[in-house]
C-alpha cells in the first residue's frame, strides 16, 4: 500500500484536467522546441599554391656579405629573393579551417649562408634554413624550418627538422570565412630554438625581419561516385594483349639500343640571380617579359614541350623546347629563344638564339654543365639544380657583365620517354591578391569590452526559449491551478507527526526540507513563496577587494 504522502501525489495529478496537462506538456516542449539548431562547420580546406616572403634578419645578410665574414648565399629548391633583401619560398601546401581562421601551410625551397672561411676552405660559419611552414590560430602563429647548422666554437654540424624559429604576432587579424590567405608585414621575434639554430649569434626575443604570406585554399572536392565493376574478359582478348605487350617491350628494346625518342622535356634556369636583381633595380629600372609558352616559376624560368632524343647507353642527348624570355631596361634589351640542351661526353649545353638590341638571332652556346651519367629511371632523366658555368659566347651576351667561367644559376633538366614519367612540378607562387582586396596586416589588439561571465555549467542554450518557457510555467498559477501548496491538516487528536515520522514529511515528497525537518503542522506557507537565506560568497573573502582583471 502506498504512503499517504505518495498517495496524495498520485490522486492530486490525476485529478489535473486534461488541458492542463497539456499546458504543462507545451511549457517544457516549447524551450527545446525554440532552441536553433547547431550552425553547420564548414569543412576543412586543402591549401595549394602561395609564396612567403622573409627577409630572415636584415643586419644578419649585412653582417654575411660585409668585411668580417666575407661570406654569401646559395638558393635551393627554387627559392627566390624580392629586391635585394628579401627570400621568397613557393608552392605553399597544407590546411586552413575557415570557421577558426586556423593556418597550417607548408613552402618549399632553401638558402645557405656562408662566411669566415678558413685556409682550408671550409667556413667557421655555416647556416641553411629550408622548407619554412607557419603555424596560425587565434591571434598568433609560429614559423618553423629546417636548419643545418655549424657551431662556432666546436664546429659541430647539427641538423634538425622542422624547428620553431620565430613567434608571429598577427595583431587581432581575422583569418575567418575566406578562400585566399594574405598576411604582410607579420612582426617575428626570435625564439629559444631559434637562437640556438643561429649558433648564438642572437638571443631569444630578439625581433627578427616581418614575415608576408599568401596561400590558396581549394574548395572541398565532392565524393567521386564508385568505378562501375569491370566484367572479366575473354581468354582471346587477354592473349591479344599480351601478344601486343611483347611486341611493345620489344620495340622499346630495339629504342634502347639505338636511342629513344623524347615524349616530353622541360629545362628550367633563371640565368643568374644578381642579375635579375639588376634588371629591376635602379641602375637599368627595367622588367622581362615571358613569351610562346615560357612560364615563371619566381627564382626560375621554365622553357617546356622539349621535343628530341635520348641515347642512355651512348650519354647522349638533344632536346629543343618552346618559349622565350626578353629583358629589357636602360641600356638593355636582351632576348633568348629556341633554346635547346645538349648532352655528350659528360657536358651539357645550353644552347639559345640570341637576339641583343633588335638585331639579328645568333644561335650560341650559354653556359654549360657536368653530367657525370646520363641515367634513366622511371621512364626520366633528371638533372636537378646542376651549377652552369658562362661561356665565352655567353660572356658577350651580357655584354661584358660577367666574364667567361663565371658561376651562374642552377639549371634543371628532365627529359621523359613515356607519358607515365612524371616531370618536376613547377615552383606555385599562388594567385595574385584580388584587386581591390584588402591585405591583412597585423595591428594592435585593442582591449576586448566586458561580456557576462558564463556559468561551469552553461549549456550554450539560448535565453530567450527558456524565458518563454518559464514564463508559461509562472502563468498556471494566475490561472488557478498550484503547482506545490502546502495542504491545511486538521489536528490530529493524538499529536501532529513529528520530523522523524515517515508518514507525517512534506506530502509533495519531491520538494524535501531545507536540513531543520518538516514544517509544523497547521503551517499554510507557500514553498515557492519562502525567501533565500542570505548566503555568503566562499570565493570571495569578506571585506577583501576583487582583483581587477588586467588588459588583454
Amino acid at each position: 500500500m502506498l504512503p499517504r504522502s505518495a498517495r496524495s501525489v498520485v490522486t492530486s495529478v490525476a485529478a489535473l484536467p486534461a488541458a492542463v496537462l497539456a499546458l504543462l506538456m507545451v511549457a517544457i516542449a516549447l524551450p527545446l522546441a525554440l532552441v536553433p539548431a547547431s550552425p553547420a562547420h564548414a569543412a576543412e580546406r586543402t591549401l595549394s599554391g602561395g609564396r612567403l616572403d622573409w627577409g630572415i634578419r636584415s643586419s644578419f645578410l649585412t653582417y654575411i656579405t660585409g668585411p668580417v665574414a666575407q661570406g654569401s648565399w646559395i638558393l635551393s629548391g627554387g627559392a627566390g629573393t624580392i629586391g635585394s633583401g628579401q627570400f621568397r619560398f613557393h608552392s605553399a601546401q597544407g590546411t586552413y579551417d575557415p570557421d577558426t581562421g586556423a593556418v597550417r601551410a607548408h613552402y618549399a625551397g632553401g638558402v645557405h649562408f656562408v662566411g669566415h672561411r678558413e685556409e682550408s676552405g671550409a667556413y667557421q660559419l655555416e647556416l641553411t634554413i629550408s622548407n619554412p611552414s607557419v603555424s596560425l590560430s587565434g591571434g598568433s602563429g609560429t614559423l618553423y624550418a629546417d636548419v643545418r647548422s655549424r657551431d662556432r666554437d666546436s664546429g659541430q654540424v647539427t641538423q634538425s627538422s622542422r624547428v620553431a624559429l620565430a613567434s608571429l604576432a598577427l595583431g587581432g587579424v581575422d583569418l575567418r570565412g575566406g578562400s585566399q590567405i594574405v598576411l604582410t608585414n607579420v612582426p617575428a621575434t626570435l625564439t629559444a630554438e631559434g637562437a640556438r639554430a643561429f649558433a648564438g649569434y642572437y638571443a631569444a626575443g630578439d625581433p627578427l625581419d616581418p614575415v608576408s604570406l599568401t596561400a590558396d585554399s581549394l574548395a572541398p572536392a565532392a565524393p567521386e561516385p564508385a568505378p562501375p565493376v569491370a566484367e572479366p574478359e575473354p581468354e582471346d582478348a587477354r592473349e591479344e594483349k599480351g601478344d601486343d605487350r611483347d611486341e611493345d617491350a620489344s620495340e622499346e628494346d630495339g629504342e634502347d639500343a639505338g636511342g629513344a625518342e623524347l615524349h616530353d622535356a622541360i629545362v628550367d634556369w633563371g640565368v643568374r640571380r644578381t642579375f635579375r636583381e639588376f634588371v629591376t633595380g635602379p641602375i637599368a629600372d627595367g622588367t622581362w617579359n615571358l613569351e610562346d609558352g615560357a612560364l615563371d616559376g619566381g627564382a626560375l624560368f621554365r622553357f617546356p614541350d622539349g621535343r628530341g632524343e635520348l641515347d642512355a647507353e651512348a650519354g647522349t642527348a638533344r632536346a629543343e623546347f618552346t618559349g622565350a624570355l626578353h629583358f629589357t631596361g636602360t641600356g638593355l634589351d636582351l632576348r633568348l629563344e629556341e633554346v635547346a640542351v645538349e648532352i655528350a661526353d659528360g657536358t651539357g649545353t645550353l644552347i639559345a638564339d640570341v637576339v641583343t638590341d633588335g638585331g639579328e638571332a645568333r644561335t650560341l652556346p650559354v653556359v654549360t654543365f657536368e653530367v657525370p651519367e646520363l641515367v634513366v629511371e622511371d621512364d626520366l632523366a633528371l638533372f636537378s639544380e646542376v651549377p652552369t658555368v658562362l661561356t665565352e659566347e655567353g660572356a658577350e651576351v651580357f655584354g661584358g657583365l660577367y666574364a667567361p667561367e663565371t658561376e651562374m644559376d642552377p639549371i634543371t633538366v628532365a627529359l621523359a620517354l613515356t607519358e607515365e614519367a612524371e616531370l618536376p612540378a613547377l615552383p606555385d607562387l599562388g594567385a595574385e591578391p584580388a584587386a581591390g582586396k584588402p591585405v591583412a596586416e597585423p595591428e594592435p589588439t585593442p582591449a576586448p569590452e566586458p561580456e557576462p561571465a558564463a556559468s561551469d555549467t552553461d549549456s550554450g542554450l539560448p535565453t530567450i526559449p527558456l524565458l518563454v518557457g518559464a514564463a508559461l510555467l509562472l502563468s498556471l498559477p494566475a490561472a488557478g491551478i498550484p503547482l506545490w501548496r502546502r495542504r491545511r491538516r486538521a489536528a490530529d487528536p493524538t499529536g501532529a507527526a513529528n520530523d522523524g515520522d515517515p508518514t507525517g514529511s512534506d506530502p509533495v515528497g519531491t520538494g524535501g526540507t531545507d536540513g531543520a525537518g518538516a514544517a509544523a503542522a497547521g503551517d499554510d506557507t507557500e514553498a515557492l513563496d519562502a525567501p533565500p537565506a542570505d548566503r555568503e560568497d566562499p570565493g570571495s573573502p569578506a571585506g577583501e577587494p576583487v582583483p581587477d582583471t588586467p588588459a588583454r
